[in-house]
């Protein structure tokens, strides 16, 4: 399975505010490659925080994309997959109610019963791997069990940090934004402790946009 983290961010490398309220940061040509590549992937991943505080919707907007899907004989949306220690989602949430694409939640010990069925009755499929937090290498083989193939990491910084600590990235492509957003605890890229030793890329490409953003595009080694 190749697993591809897509991110925006600024000239500082911030993917949102000090508040973390979902700042926008790509431009509409940049959703519209977005767009692309959701269409293009088999499922898309986001961590518990972008997933509780922002409760994406994760589906995909160009009619003429989804068409595409269903002339190749698969749904209209990607399997939309959910990381989360503690999930607590509400039944309007817009990440269970709306789309076509089948659920994937992956939680750990530290959720309710009372949540997990609450999960199950909206029709997502869960699965509880870990006391405290997700085992992650369980959780990709278990995307494979599905047929994914082509995963699309969208955020937040948290989860691309703990995918990129147990080596399990193969690309990053990267917006950056003519924006500088500043703040210490604003977050970044790959949030978390750090690394013990850098994680090395090698530039496969870069362009620059007519926003006056660059799109940058990188294997992980």
């Amino acid at each position: 399975m190749k697993i591809t983290v897509n991110v925006a961010m600024t000239l500082d490398g911030k993917i949102d505010t000090v508040i973390r309220r979902g700042a926008k940061i790509s431009s509409d040509s940049d959703w519209e490659r977005v767009d692309k590549l959701r269409a293009e992937s088999d499922a898309i991943l986001v961590g518990g925080r972008t997933l509780l505080d922002e409760d994406p919707r994760l589906n995909i907007k160009s009619t003429k994309l989804r068409e595409g899907r269903i002339a190749r004989g698969v749904e209209p949306d990607p399997v939309k997959v959910g990381v989360v220690s503690v999930s607590t989602l509400s039944a309007n949430s817009r990440f269970l109610t709306e789309g076509a694409g089948k659920i994937i939640i992956f939680t750990t010990q530290r959720t309710s019963a009372k949540q997990l069925a609450f999960l199950r009755e909206m029709g997502a499929v869960v699965f509880v791997l870990g006391k405290k937090r997700v085992d992650l290498r369980t959780a990709m083989d278990v995307l494979e069990e599905f047929g994914i193939e082509n995963l699309m990491v969208e955020g937040g910084g948290a989860i691309i940090a703990a995918l990129l600590a147990e080596d399990l990235v193969d690309e990053i492509r990267a917006y950056i934004a003519p924006l500088i957003f500043g703040g210490a605890t604003a977050p970044t890229l790959a949030d978390g402790m750090g690394f013990p030793e850098a994680i090395i890329l090698d530039l496969i490409s870069v362009e620059q946009v007519e926003d006056g953003g660059i799109l940058a595009k990188y294997e992980v080694l």
